[in-house]
């Protein structure tokens, strides 16, 4: 599995050998920050990889491990992540204006995110290149991946979050084994993991650089699998758009880079178009300004918390515009409505996060921009059992009825407005 080459910067093009570069390019840092990613002997993947080869292979996102950073086998820390379903959604479709719209249903993972893919990437390189810590900034599902993971691999993990995040998180990052410590800002959690990786050679897996680079480039490997699933989902045929809930952006970097490596090789003929659907729209405004860096824009509390950044790595924004596509905002009454819509039509329970994927498609279909018979994939990252509470705000309150059949059909009219056929 030795095909890994080095790492690469995704602006200057600066090429590294593979080590601990967690902070970018060395060279593009002063000026306009960048994230170095893995470069591989692709000749010789092709040589040792097919898709022949698939349908005796496991049902995880290593059966792709000849395209992941990982040089021995033995290294790799798995928990079964990885091939969730690609359901579609005609219902929904239907409501939105397109006709083949499905969803890649990344709840279905072993923590219910799609930060599993990442961590079990960025944790099974660490094992690799002597790792004993993990470490992470979080208020969610980064923690509890890297959690998961780190006690999968046997090492220790400590978490640098905020007060302010969901207890089911908490929990999930607690139960895990993970350390979490608080500190009193989100800036502050960045400077602790900065200092723990400077003095104590812990290793990070997620993004911990202002202004933000991305995640840990081994890590962001793990999500190419999901632009390589979906390909082999659909029948061996990209999608026309994928859209992806988007913060730093590493998800959609990921894809795209699956996409184009899948292209490359000959085994599509086209490649998507990708959607950052952000909340507060950092890759969106420097789209609309042409601007050659992500610069930070207002934010605010948002029931989107997981995907709530005030900007983006620079390599998004590139991945976004070679894609020839698009970045969106949203607002709180849109990604609620739409929460509540998927998960009454098709019967998904999604994080709030996840569903930016689905508003930002209906915005660019009523824009005209994604044609009705276009087949579209919206990522969902996350289950909503991740924030429950977040959900609240469209929920009826519950009836207390007298036993009766009167009482029933009060009760659900008055609270649903449901009549008794």
């Amino acid at each position: 599995m030795a095909h890994l080459t080095g790492l690469e910067c995704t602006r200057c093009g600066t090429h590294y050998p593979a080590g601990l570069y967690f902070e970018g390019c060395p060279s593009c840092a002063k000026d306009r920050p960048a994230n170095v990613l893995p470069t591989y002997d692709y000749a010789a993947i092709r040589k040792a990889f097919s898709p022949d080869v698939l349908p005796s292979r496991e049902t995880t996102m290593w059966r792709y491990r000849e395209w992941l950073p990982v040089e021995d086998p033995r290294h790799i820390v798995t928990l079964a992540e990885g091939f969730t379903p690609l359901v579609a959604c005609p219902r929904l479709g239907e409501r939105l204006g397109l006709n083949h719209l499905y969803v890649k249903d990344e709840s279905r993972n072993p923590t219910w995110s799609f930060k599993d893919r990442l961590s079990s990437a960025a944790v099974s390189k660490g094992v690799e290149m002597g790792a004993k810590v993990i470490t992470i900034t979080s208020s969610g599902n980064g923690g509890a991946a890297a959690a998961a993971y780190a006690a999968r691999a046997g090492l220790d993990c400590v978490v640098f979050t905020t007060q302010k995040f969901p207890v089911t998180m908490r929990t999930q990052m607690q139960v895990y084994g993970a350390k979490v410590i608080a500190t009193p800002t989100t800036q502050d959690r960045w400077t602790m993991v900065k200092l723990c990786v400077d003095k104590f050679g812990w290793w990070p897996i997620q993004n911990y650089a202002e202004p933000q680079v991305g995640a840990n480039p081994y890590g962001v490997e793990g999500f190419k699998t999901m632009a390589y699933e979906v390909v082999e989902q659909l029948g061996w045929k990209a999608p026309d758009w994928v859209s992806v809930p988007t913060a730093v952006g590493d998800a959609l970097v990921g894809m795209w880079r699956g996409f184009s490596e899948w292209h490359d090789a000959g085994w599509i003929s086209s490649r998507p178009r990708m959607l950052a659907a952000e909340v507060f729209g950092p890759l969106k405004r420097a789209m609309e300004l042409d601007l050659d860096h992500v610069e930070p824009v207002p934010t605010h509390p948002t029931v989107a918390m997981s995907a709530g950044g005030q900007s983006s790595g620079w390599q998004a924004l590139r991945a976004t515009r070679d894609s020839g596509g698009a970045a969106t905002d949203a607002s709180e009454e849109e990604i609620l409505a739409m929460q509540q819509a998927l998960a009454a039509t098709e019967g998904i329970y999604a994080e709030a996060s996840s569903v930016l994927s689905l508003v930002g498609l209906h915005k660019l279909r009523v824009h005209g921009q994604i044609r009705e018979n276009d087949t579209v994939v919206a990522v969902l990252s996350a289950t909503g059992l991740k924030d429950p509470d977040a959900s609240q705000s469209f929920l009826p309150t519950i009836p207390l009825i007298e036993p009766t059949l009167k009482g029933l059909e009060e009760g659900l009219s008055k609270a649903y407005g449901f009549r008794v056929p």
